[in-house]
């Protein structure tokens, strides 16, 4: 599977991962408002009958696409949880015994348990290993006599593209991190 193209809406705000192939269509349809980044990735296409030259397009690692339709709206929406994208924002590590883990070592605990009205949301669920999460069973970590080793958090629109996708090429993620707030977790990675 090959790297993913960042695709920005004309102002710059990440608008979604594309493939390659998705580019070369922005490209051809003279969709492309801006291009940046170091990576480049090239397609080639066919032969004109006429000339014999071989079509080409060479596809920045960052593109912003033109029109309406690609104009990123809503900001500041919360991205959508996943367990993948909350083990990559607490780092796979356990809040409560401040252990790395790999992901099937790790369970979404609820900090306040569902059965007291705790819901699945960003600022209620944390990483925790099986053990430290069959210790605070369905308790809270005060009643559990456990404490957290950090604070849950929403990730911004920046944090999110970064947490969705594995492959993020240096000059992506370089961009990515300039719209990362200074205190976030993922400067610590």
């Amino acid at each position: 599977m090959s790297p993913h193209i960042l695709a920005l809406d004309i102002a710059g705000a990440p608008h979604r991962w594309i493939s390659v192939r998705e580019a070369a269509h922005y490209y051809a349809t003279d969709m492309i408002a801006w291009a940046t980044g170091t990576n480049e990735f090239l397609l080639r296409g066919g032969r004109q009958r006429a000339t014999g030259i071989q079509s080409l397009i060479r596809a920045n690692s960052i593109i912003a696409i033109k029109g309406k339709d690609y104009i990123v709206r809503n900001f500041d929406h919360v991205p959508m949880l996943t367990k993948d994208m909350l083990l990559a924002r607490d780092r796979h590590i356990c809040a409560y015994c401040a252990r790395r883990f790999k992901a099937a070592e790790l369970d979404m605990e609820h900090i306040q348990p569902r059965s007291k009205g705790g819901e699945d949301s960003w600022m209620n669920l944390v990483a925790a290993c099986k053990a430290c999460n069959h210790r605070k069973a369905d308790r809270t970590p005060e009643a559990a006599g456990m404490k957290l080793h950090y604070v849950p958090y929403v990730p911004n629109r920046y944090e999110a593209f970064i947490l969705s996708n594995r492959k993020i090429l240096a000059d992506q993620m370089e961009f990515l991190l300039q719209g990362v707030p200074r205190n976030s977790r993922l400067h610590l990675s």
